[in-house]
């Protein structure tokens, strides 16, 4: 008794089905089927006993999990059973954090709606006993009462939902940008040791933008994966060679916006059988592949320079094998799937000259790489 209500932190008549349950939880399967008769009659004896259902149930979840056959959704399910634990994830898809990974917000919005659901207890209008015995309108109406309470504003007007969702983007925004941060300082090391740093091919540039320009005017891929890459789609394209290739070079690295919507949109992402297109396929593994892979790759190419092999296969093995980040051992499988991201940078790279059609890393790609990627990393000015 002394150890439950100290994992939840009220005295005995304060105690409710969900704190038993983590309690519960907290121990070895078997310890707690073993001290759970003795906990039941303390319980009793102090005029808390919880209810039959709730602990047939415990029996029922602890030896499920003693014997190895629960799931972790089982046992989830049974601790939402409790009527004061929040769904994992609701019907909305509406997901909480992990207990450990929340923030000061989630973790206020979480204690504000376990409490909510303590008082639809008191009142009556959540039946935990209807709960754990699976009762599907039991289920559907504690999914809608939460549903409902994650969307109402509370007094301060903060929406509980919304609030956090945003302190989960600022905390992803926030890894985000100290990643790249830190990819962007090792490149600059890294092309700063260089023993002979690569100028610009001014003839290749100017032909390679004429041919980029004429490109970028065209309908279809890879054009609109281009514009979208460097955000073309809805601004003009600057008048300067080296900026407007550099900024296509730099998108392909880190997209800046999405493939402009055609009529059809909905029609295509409703076809759920149907096969993504070139350009939705392209955009998504941009979108996929990790500073530290774009990293060791650009650093593998500036080292040897121009005339290196660079294509998707020879960019997987030079990621695997780099120095330059931290990297578990590759099997088969990392590899092809490395090659698959990288099959549509190349193919890409192509239409801007830094391979040849050979897959050859050329004068152009040497300079324009790392300025392309220093550019995609540094961060925008307001």
């Amino acid at each position: 008794m002394d150890f439950v209500c100290g994992h939840a932190g009220r005295p005995v008549t304060a105690l409710t089905h969900r704190d038993v349950a983590r309690a519960l939880l907290a121990v070895p399967s078997g310890v707690a089927l073993v001290a759970m008769p003795d906990l039941r009659r303390a319980m009793m004896a102090a005029g808390n006993p919880l209810s039959r259902a709730f602990w047939d149930s415990a029996k029922a979840t602890l030896s499920s999990i003693e014997s190895g056959v629960a799931t972790v959704g089982d046992v989830q399910r049974w601790i939402e059973s409790t009527g004061t634990e929040p769904i994992l994830m609701t019907p909305s898809y509406f997901v909480w954090p992990e207990e450990d990974e929340r923030g000061p917000v989630a973790a206020e919005m979480y204690a504000k709606l376990v409490a909510y659901l303590e008082e639809r207890v008191e009142s009556g209008e959540i039946d935990p006993d209807a709960l754990a015995a699976g009762d599907p309108e039991a289920r559907r109406a504690y999914e809608e009462l939460q549903e409902h309470w994650l969307s109402t504003p509370l007094p301060d007007g903060r929406v509980p939902g919304h609030a956090v969702s945003d302190e989960q983007d600022e905390e992803l925004f926030a890894a985000w940008d100290e990643e790249e941060a830190f990819a962007l300082s090792e490149l600059r090391r890294i092309v700063g040791e260089l023993p002979k740093q690569p100028e610009m091919p001014a003839a290749e540039l100017e032909t390679a933008a004429a041919r980029l320009r004429q490109l970028l005017a065209m309908p279809g891929y890879p054009a609109s994966v281009l514009r979208a890459c460097a955000g073309y789609d809805d601004r003009p394209m600057p008048d300067d060679d080296r900026e407007l290739w550099l900024a296509v070079a730099a998108g392909i690295a880190g997209p800046v916006s999405d493939l402009a919507e055609s009529g059809d949109v909905l029609e295509e992402f409703a076809d759920l059988a149907g096969e993504l297109s070139d350009e939705d396929a392209a955009l998504a593994n941009l979108c996929a592949i990790q500073h530290a892979d774009w990293l060791a790759g650009v650093a593998a190419l500036t080292r040897m320079g121009p005339g290196v092999l660079a294509s998707p296969e020879r960019l997987a093995r030079l990621i695997a094998e780099s120095e330059d980040i931290d990297i578990d051992e590759q099997d088969d499988d990392d590899l092809d799937a490395t090659e698959g991201l990288f099959e549509s940078v190349v193919a890409l790279w192509r239409y801007l000259g830094i391979v040849d059609e050979d897959e050859v890393l050329t004068p152009l790609g040497w300079w324009g790489l790392p300025k392309a990627l220093e550019l995609a990393w540094s961060p925008t000015p307001e």
